[in-house]
């Protein structure tokens, strides 16, 4: 397998899977798994504490930007771009080298990454540092069409595709008189009621009713909203009061909930649960929660009975007696984070503690290069806000300030756009909520973009010659005879 040496000088595009001979390095590298929160700030920060005759910076990621997760809801509701909610790596990242590809295995105690990038063979890296940021991916199960029938809501591209297959189904929906098929088409199924389930259900329900106002041929009655959540109540990062309000809010909308229940199947669309309760939807949304990133498995580092990588309060990666694994460290979703204002129990995987592990991570890193004090990673929970659609929203503030509707809602959309990186992303997001809010946000599907060539293909394909055509054309021979 090739292996590629990369030095501070060497730029990201050049060292791709070709072979480069090995040399030895004049500085220190530091290679970061994953660009997201953790990935992106963690860097960032390195790069600002060590110039570039300090320490080479390679960050390795499949996609070429971070994914604001907090924003995907509004994104899937139309009231930010999908644009906006990314940051792409190349003007986040400046002085830092990219590689794009997918991590395939990590070989820690030989100090080698294996990288599959999209196209062309894998190839290795070696490093001197390694911070594991690769964060979570959806945590499924073996339900019978879930694979075949369900959509994630884990990136960008989901968020979009839930959106277009809304407002195309809510269209077809407008010209077809089958009852059974448009019932069908207006049911849309939410499975997982924690913080994604319940924000990305909100969202698109508000920009559901709003799509069908002026639509002849729908009515508000027509749309089915529903959520399948296996506890006794959503929003478990909330007191059970604050979720109480919030469902109780949701029901008044007509949305439809299914509490201490499981999906069951999902068979062409045909949703069974675990209480017998039977429906067809040609919309299931699968938010069920989520797992450290497989790839861990493939590697020599310690994880926990969950695959989240151990570390220690200072990030550092420890195994099973508490001893440092040495150059490694980890934050965000894919580890297992002690949560020291609860002892016994890791921080919740969630944007407000990756972005501050990623500081502390960078200068802890930064004082062990420098010979400096360690500290450990130490983080009250500011608060928790969840937007329940336009206008509407729930906020604990510094476990104590309790908001409901619209002050909710302002401070949710406060709080993430100060959290997003850059600020062009900040003036771009802002910009589209003033928009939103004297335009009104557009709802049309642009389902095609899921399957550009696709009227191309037809086009392109050869006329199909009628069954007859040999008949008739031996007919017209015997004539001209």
């Amino acid at each position: 397998m090739p292996q590629t040496d990369l030095t501070s000088d060497t730029p990201a595009q050049n060292s791709s899977a070709a072979a480069i001979a090995p040399r030895p390095r004049k500085v220190p590298r530091i290679v970061v798994l994953g660009g997201g929160s953790v990935g992106l700030y963690s860097a960032r920060r390195l790069r600002k504490r060590l110039g570039r005759r300090d320490a080479a910076i390679v960050v390795v990621d499949p996609r070429p930007y971070m994914t604001y997760a907090p924003f995907l809801p509004e994104v899937a509701a139309g009231s930010i771009t999908d644009r906006d909610v990314v940051a792409p790596h190349r003007r986040a990242l400046k002085h830092v080298d990219t590689l794009q590809g997918k991590v395939t295995k990590i070989t820690h105690r030989e100090r080698k990454i294996e990288i599959t990038p999209e196209e062309g063979d894998p190839y290795e890296i070696t490093y001197d540092h390694l911070v594991v940021g690769l964060g979570s991916v959806a945590r499924t199960l073996p339900i019978p069409g879930l694979a075949e029938q369900a959509i994630g809501f884990k990136n960008v591209e989901e968020a979009v595709a839930v959106r277009n297959q809304i407002l195309n189904r809510i269209n077809l929906a407008s010209s077809t008189w089958d009852p059974d098929l448009r019932k069908r088409m207006l049911t849309f199924t939410f499975v997982g009621g924690g913080f994604a389930g319940i924000e990305a259900l909100a969202e698109t329900e508000d920009m559901a009713r709003a799509a069908v106002k002026n639509l002849p041929g729908v009515d508000q009655s027509d749309l089915r909203f529903v959520m399948i959540e296996g506890s006794d109540r959503i929003l478990p990062e909330l007191t059970l009061e604050m979720a109480n309000y919030a469902l109780s809010e949701m029901k008044k909308r007509g949305i439809e909930f299914h509490l201490s229940t499981f999906l069951s199947s999902c068979v062409d669309g045909h949703v069974v649960t675990s209480t017998g309760v039977e429906f067809d939807s040609d919309t299931i949304v699968w938010t069920a929660g989520v797992k450290a990133n497989p790839v861990l498995a493939t590697s020599d580092l310690p994880l926990d009975r969950m695959g989240r990588l151990q570390v220690l309060p200072t990030l550092q990666v420890a195994d099973d007696d508490g001893n440092v694994v040495a150059d490694a460290w980890g934050a965000g979703d894919c580890a297992a984070v002690p949560d020291l204002y609860n002892p016994g129990a890791f921080c919740p995987p969630n944007a407000q503690h990756a972005i501050r592990e990623a500081k502390v991570l960078a200068d802890n890193l930064y004082a062990t290069l420098t010979g400096g004090k360690l500290e450990e990673y130490s983080h009250k929970n500011l608060g928790t806000v969840a937007s329940l659609g336009l206008h509407k929203g729930v906020a604990i503030l510094f476990g104590k300030i309790k908001l409901r509707g619209f002050p909710a809602w302002v401070m949710h959309r406060m709080y993430h756009v100060a959290a997003m990186p850059t600020a062009s992303r900040k003036i771009r997001i802002t910009t589209n909520w003033v928009g939103t809010w004297l335009l009104r946000r557009e709802v049309v599907s642009l389902g095609s973009i899921h399957d550009p060539r696709a009227e191309f293909r037809a086009a392109s394909a050869p006329a199909a010659k009628p069954k007859d055509a040999p008949a008739a054309a031996n007919a017209e021979a015997k004539a001209d005879k």
